[in-house]
């Protein structure tokens, strides 16, 4: 029942199921990029060099520098950038659930010795960080997957290790406790259980960070690297050539703020939907 009411109110929520459509639209043209792009993403075309829009030859976004099709590179870098967004909160929700929930149950001076980290870890310069990484790792899209998500699971970590003060306190894991239950079984089985809710909608807003710090890395030359390609790459490569190609910086850029906006407009949705008291 509180399923299907919060169904009917997310239905009433234009912004939120335009959000939904827009990523649908935008998942579906990632997947599909090969396949309804005219041109390869590595193909050069040398008498196109920064050439603009050409519907007629099948440049519908035009070319960079380099004269690669910027469509075919546009729907190859939403491709990587969804990917990074989704494997970077998929670590963080691990990282922060366990990290949160551990902390938030046992309380006491372990928990506040465990935020005490947390706090300091906000405090590291994050560039630096991924410096640090890059030099001893090397850059690669695995690289991104870690480097991003160890450091948005501080976010994760705050908002279970708040829920987990409020649960524990619950009459059913108080009788769980009084039938001789384990902290572990009672983590497991009572209290991370209970949590997947505003779990969910954390990390459906985690998503659209964990893609700007990727184009924002990418921009700088941290992150994703040639051959591959991503909306942060496009970008910083758009605005080098802005004045002479703008379409450059446009279409990816573009993409990127709609994608921005419809993660946060479905999250903030999903929120209302299924806690109309938030």
């Amino acid at each position: 029942m509180a399923v299907d009411n919060g169904w009917r109110r997310l239905r009433r929520n234009p912004a939120a199921m335009g959000g939904l459509i827009v990523l649908g639209a935008i998942v579906f043209l990632a997947l599909l990029g090969p396949c309804i792009s005219p041109h390869a993403i590595d193909e050069v075309f040398w008498d196109r060099i920064s050439a603009p829009p050409d519907f007629d030859a099948g440049f519908f976004f035009g070319t960079d520098a380099n004269g690669r099709d910027l469509f075919a590179r546009t729907l190859e870098g939403a491709r990587v950038s969804l990917l990074v967004g989704v494997s970077a909160s998929v670590i963080s929700l691990f990282i922060g659930v366990t990290y949160g929930a551990t902390a938030g149950y046992l309380g006491g001076r372990i928990d506040n010795v465990m935020m005490r980290i947390v706090d300091i870890l906000y405090s590291l310069p994050f560039v630096f960080f991924v410096i640090l990484l890059t030099v001893y790792v090397g850059r690669s899209l695995s690289t991104i997957f870690v480097t991003i998500g160890a450091v948005i699971w501080l976010d994760m970590a705050r908002i279970v290790r708040g829920q987990t003060l409020t649960l524990k306190q619950r009459e059913f894991v108080e009788a769980a406790r009084s039938l001789g239950a384990t902290d572990f079984r009672i983590l497991t089985r009572h209290i991370i259980p209970n949590l997947w809710g505003p779990v969910i909608i954390s990390m459906l807003l985690v998503i659209p960070d964990a893609i700007l710090t990727e184009s924002f890395l990418s921009f700088l030359g941290l992150g994703v690297q040639e051959p591959n390609t991503s909306w942060g790459v496009l970008i910083g490569d758009g605005a080098q050539n802005m004045m002479g190609a703008p379409w450059s910086l446009l279409f990816p850029g573009a993409f990127l703020a709609v994608t921005l906006l419809a993660f946060n407009f479905a999250g903030d949705g999903l929120r209302d939907a299924l806690d109309p008291r938030s």
